[in-house]
């Protein structure tokens, strides 16, 4: 293949389709947080719900039609958007290989870092953590005790798409778009527990920014989950979306304050 793909090249990609991931294993907690600190992180037009709380998981992809199988991990914050119940992900390392974070970036907009991911489980303990920068900033130790026979449907994903402005002022070179984006899971075993979470600051990696008051649940499950393609539903004023666009990168201005690379 060259710089410029052929015809035949374009049409086999972009009837690829949906992303497959077949067998996934991840553990993860569903928490509680304080109400101001959603209303801070969600950008509009997203609104918090009743519910001010999360989602954290560590997975392992065995396997996926796009090639080899890869770990992640990922922070959500539960919103709505036009009614509709959601979820807005803050944070999204990868353990892979480079064009999978790139992938997930470009096309549907996920906040994906290169990080260091563990996940482990032997006999009912479930241990994994996340590691980049030198700092270990989420650790999730998970005792099971028990299975769900059905688990709740899971809702859409936000997320925003847009590229900075090429003169290096505030802005971006085209619109902001939100994007809604939804993965289809077919459950084979959800298994239950009451899980110990650490945060650790990381200026890179704020996660412990989110205060977990009460954590609802652990669990670990395993998962066939399909990646559907996404569709744009709205245009975001520009201007009030600056201040969340730089969970994309590392911010870093350069003066060593910051311990960030781009």
């Amino acid at each position: 293949m060259g710089f410029t793909k052929t015809s035949d090249e374009l049409a086999r990609y972009f009837d690829f389709g949906a992303r497959q991931f077949v067998g996934a294993q991840m553990m993860g907690v569903m928490f509680q947080t304080k109400p101001e600190i959603v209303a801070r992180l969600l950008p509009p037009p997203l609104e918090p719900t009743g519910m001010p709380g999360g989602l954290i998981f560590i997975a392992q992809y065995p396997e996926t039609n796009l090639g080899p199988g890869y770990r992640e991990a990922a922070l959500y914050l539960n919103c709505q958007y036009a009614g509709e119940m959601g979820t807005y992900c803050l944070s999204m390392p990868i353990d892979s290989e480079p064009n999978r974070m790139h992938n997930g970036r470009d096309i549907f907009g996920l906040p994906k870092k290169m990080a260091s991911i563990h996940l482990e489980r032997e006999d009912k303990r479930v241990y994994g953590y996340v590691e980049r920068l030198g700092v270990r900033f989420v650790e999730i130790e998970l005792t099971l005790s028990g299975e769900l026979e059905q688990v709740p449907p899971t809702g859409p994903s936000f997320t925003f798409k847009a590229s900075p402005r090429i003169d290096l002022t505030p802005g971006f070179d085209g619109p902001v778009l939100l994007c809604r984006q939804q993965t289809d899971v077919a459950m084979k075993r959800f298994e239950i527990g009451m899980p110990q979470v650490t945060l650790r600051p990381s200026v890179a990696d704020p996660w412990a920014e989110v205060e977990i008051e009460n954590v609802m649940i652990g669990f670990f499950m395993l998962s066939d989950n399909t990646m559907q393609p996404g569709s744009v539903v709205a245009e975001v004023e520009a201007e009030s979306f600056v201040p969340y666009y730089f969970k994309m990168t590392d911010f870093n201005v350069g003066d060593g304050k910051d311990g960030g690379n781009d």
